[in-house]
């Protein structure tokens, strides 16, 4: 890049326009876009996958898929979701926000930045040429269970290549975050003014350097079982295959409150918004927080109840599984507390933060459930899991996600998006969600077993309910898609405080509340 004089004499770099800029940037706003846009392109892949897996189980019998290939579409469809829509769904959302919520001028680490951005690609590629080699990338599920893993063709070692890649991008945008907010705060700006989804962020990512290096080492220790002789995982050869599951689950069970942490932060500042009152206990919220990530280290087997452990640990691990509950139960009785009394109005934003939390209680209350050992031995494995996971996660996750887009997309883009449509997205999402996932619990609790292609004739209609759903629930997603691209392009002009009530409390025939700073009394609308 060429140096340039501006009129006053100062030197400045010439940055390059075109596909180049995005190659090079090291601006927070475009790395954030591009994750932004990065994760929602493996969102529509992994849904690609999903749908295929429902379409099989539409119906009895072997129709589309053949078993193997079914189980490469669960293994890669979990892979892809985890790492390469949610995770870097919500770096694009830190890497946007947080820096101007802090009034940093950018992240800590502009260049490191970028590198962590041009990772995934690589990474992501890697994943889904894994599903075109001999053999595919099956063995072992997304969870890489060995003696399954140990056994698999080219496709597994790809699979490890590209979690380490994965890791290693996770891990520079953890400690790029954990500087900014750390350092490059504003003058006055303490820790316990910060607002709740930089928090959130923060305490993930120290998460995330905690976790992402033990999942390193025991893919590591797996590529070693499959090439260079040792016996880790190799009963044969003195070693455990259960040793796997823990090490994995000590890195997997955090890694779920990875997804949801920041989830929690994007919900801490719609609510107050569109309630138009301050947050309502904002320390319990940051201490909940922080209870919740160091609680989610210790809760790792009760992945594995059916795995032959002693009942001491089983003991242990169910109380401490549902010791997470309070401080979960904390936030969201805060975020009812918020609302409640507050001048309320519905749109997007809010609309979807409501649902994640309605939703999320429901996942949450399964997990309960799924914490009781007999009764997790009773369901494990089979499709009662999956509706829980899939109402933390889907619910939980994806829906404060769509939250915060909606939400912070005047800021971005200078232009609103079309609120009936949002509201039609919302709706929609809402319905067939349901559809797909909350008739699982029934399956599960019937006994049909997870990520098989076939099952018996008792389980067909509420299969089919749960296909049709999933279809409705993928095509809304390109409905999004579409509202998206209809805001940046031809959206109206957003307006200076676009969510300051003006617009929204004028079908009710009220005033507008006046704008107010976090540490004022708000205004209530009567």
């Amino acid at each position: 890049m060429s140096t340039i004089q501006d009129v006053h004499g100062h030197g400045h770099y010439d940055h390059p326009g075109g596909i180049m800029r995005w190659i090079t940037t090291t601006n927070h706003k475009d790395i954030g876009t591009m994750y932004l846009w990065f994760a929602f392109s493996m969102f529509l892949v992994g849904g690609t996958l999903a749908m295929g897996i429902r379409a099989e189980l539409y119906q009895p019998g072997i129709q589309i898929l053949e078993p193997e290939l079914f189980n490469q579409f669960t293994t890669l469809h979990g892979l892809i979701m985890v790492f390469g829509a949610i995770m870097p769904a919500f770096v694009g959302l830190a890497n946007w926000q947080v820096p101007m919520m802090i009034g940093a001028s950018d992240m800590a680490f502009a260049r490191m930045n970028n590198w962590s951005f041009w990772l995934l690609p690589v990474a992501a590629s890697l994943l889904i040429v894994s599903f075109f080699v001999p053999g595919g990338a099956a063995a072992g599920g997304w969870t890489f269970y060995p003696p399954l893993s140990t056994q698999g063709g080219l496709g597994v070692d790809l699979m490890i290549f590209s979690v380490h890649i994965l890791g290693a991008s996770s891990i520079m945008g953890a400690i790029n975050i954990i500087t900014t907010i750390l350092n490059m705060r504003a003058p006055g700006m303490t820790l316990m003014k910060m607002p709740l989804f930089v928090w959130t962020w923060l305490i993930t990512a120290y998460l995330l350097v905690l976790v992402m290096p033990v999942l390193a080492g025991v893919v590591t220790m797996l590529l070693t079982d499959r090439h260079f002789g040792t016996s880790f995982f190799n009963a044969a050869g003195g070693g455990d295959p259960v040793l796997f599951q823990h090490i994995f689950w000590f890195f997997g069970h955090p890694e779920v409150y990875i997804m949801i942490l920041p989830a929690f932060g994007i919900v801490s500042e719609v609510i107050p918004t569109f309630s138009r009152k301050p947050l309502f206990g904002y320390s319990s919220m940051v201490y909940a927080t922080a209870s919740i990530a160091i609680l989610s280290c210790f809760v790792w087997a009760h992945h594995m109840f059916t795995a032959g452990m002693p009942v001491a640990g089983q003991l242990f691990y169910m109380y401490a599984t549902m010791l997470i509950a309070v401080p979960t139960g904390i936030k969201v009785f805060n975020w009812v507390a918020t609302m409640w009394r507050g001048s309320m109005t519905f749109e997007t934003p809010m609309l979807f933060s409501i649902g994640f939390i309605f939703l999320f209680v429901i996942g949450g209350f399964s997990g309960v459930i799924l914490a009781i050992v007999p009764i997790d031995i009773q369901v494990q494995d089979t499709y009662y899991v999956v509706a829980h996971f899939h109402y933390v996660l889907v619910s939980g996750a994806l829906f404060a996600i769509f939250a915060g887009v909606y939400y912070w997309l005047p800021k971005w883009t200078g232009r609103m998006y079309s609120e009936t449509l949002g509201k039609w997205h919302f709706w929609l999402s809402m319905f067939f969600f349901n559809m797909t996932f909350f008739v699982q619990h029934f399956l599960g609790l019937a006994g049909m077993p997870r990520r098989i292609p076939d099952y018996a004739t008792q389980f067909a209609d509420f299969n089919m309910i749960s296909s049709l759903g999933s279809f409705g629930f993928g095509l809304t997603q390109l409905f999004f898609l579409y509202i998206m691209i209809n805001c940046i392009r031809s959206g109206e002009k957003a307006p200076e405080k676009p969510w300051d009530g003006a617009k929204t409390l004028e079908w009710m025939r009220l005033p507008t509340p006046a704008p107010y700073h976090s540490f004022e009394t708000p205004p209530v609308v009567r």
